[in-house]
């Protein structure tokens, strides 16, 4: 009878140690999901640099970044109506706001030194012409940091690490894919990037169609039927999805068969004048506090607010 007592005693005692959290000594601690974060992480504040003298750097001697981007590139940038959640007027386009990741990260940048931001909505390929010709100062516009780019222009950052995925409709048959070469089908991406220029290719598997000529047709693309998937970077996707919700993400990140890119060439940065190294110093001295999960959150601030792609 003693020794029952004993072990029920012993059973008792370790199913307290259970309730409390403990962990058996003989087995390993369930590894930490990082996948999927629910704390939240806090955003710093933007370091005072304004006592920094910035009149001697090409672009601002006046104490004006005008920065140009699409406006039609849902969460990088978009087009709203009014002001609300922190939208600055496009000055190209009177009546009409920018808002979005891009935006958001110039008015950092604009803060730190006191700048004022001034947005020109100019179209995909227009915009490292007119950084060019000097009509802008920067692009801020979800630019790959490819050598291709970077032999016309420097490039501050990244101002986000980027991965590539594929989009497809949930219920397809693509939807079931657990790597590119399990792909096929009829796909696109936008026009003058990594995803289609680079990433599409690999794709043995598929019909590789005419680019789209932005983001929003890309996203139209496979949201309407006309191909069976996309390829494009996790926060557009993640944006495509916000909008319509039977399309599904196919994140193929960690597997032997991925899409195989310089992994530099797919992080997002800002292009400026190559030789500008002032700006692209003084850019770069206010992104670099920021690391991988800050970019997250604030890409995450502006998904929540996107309007319908």
């Amino acid at each position: 009878m003693k020794k029952i007592l004993a072990l029920m005693l012993a059973l008792v005692m370790a199913l307290a140690l259970c309730a409390c959290g403990g962990q058996p000594t003989d087995e390993p601690a369930p590894e930490e999901n990082t996948d999927n974060q629910t704390e939240t992480v806090e955003i710093p504040p933007v370091e005072d640099l304004t006592g920094t003298d910035t009149s001697a750097i090409p672009g601002v001697e006046d104490g004006v970044l005008t920065v140009g981007m699409e406006c039609a590139y849902a969460p990088y940038n978009w087009t709203q109506t009014d002001d609300s959640n922190g939208a600055v007027p496009i000055v190209n386009n009177p009546g009409s706001y920018a808002n979005g990741y891009d935006v958001m990260i110039a008015k950092r940048i604009c803060e730190a030194y006191g700048w004022e931001l001034e947005v020109q909505s100019i179209n995909w390929d227009g915009l490292i012409p007119a950084l060019n010709a000097g009509t802008i100062d920067a692009v801020i516009a979800g630019q790959s940091m490819t050598d291709e780019r970077m032999e016309q222009v420097d490039m501050a950052g990244p101002y986000f690490y980027a991965s590539i995925v594929c989009v497809a409709k949930a219920d397809s048959d693509q939807a079931a894919a657990k790597g590119i070469s399990e792909l096929t089908g009829t796909c696109t991406a936008q026009t003058g990037t990594i995803w289609y220029d680079s990433c599409l290719p690999q794709v043995k598997g598929a019909e590789v169609m005419p680019e789209a000529e932005s983001a929003p047709a890309m996203i139209m693309a496979v949201a309407s039927g006309t191909v069976d998937f996309i390829c494009t970077d996790m926060p557009t996707a993640m944006g495509a999805c916000a909008t319509y919700p039977d399309l599904k993400i196919m994140d193929f990140s960690g597997t032997e068969d991925d899409f195989q890119v310089d992994e530099g060439e797919i992080n997002i940065g800002i292009s400026v004048v190559k030789g500008n190294t002032e700006l692209k110093d003084a850019m770069d001295k206010v992104l670099a506090p920021l690391n991988a999960d800050i970019f997250n959150a604030l890409m995450n601030q502006a998904i929540e607010v996107q309007p319908t792609i």
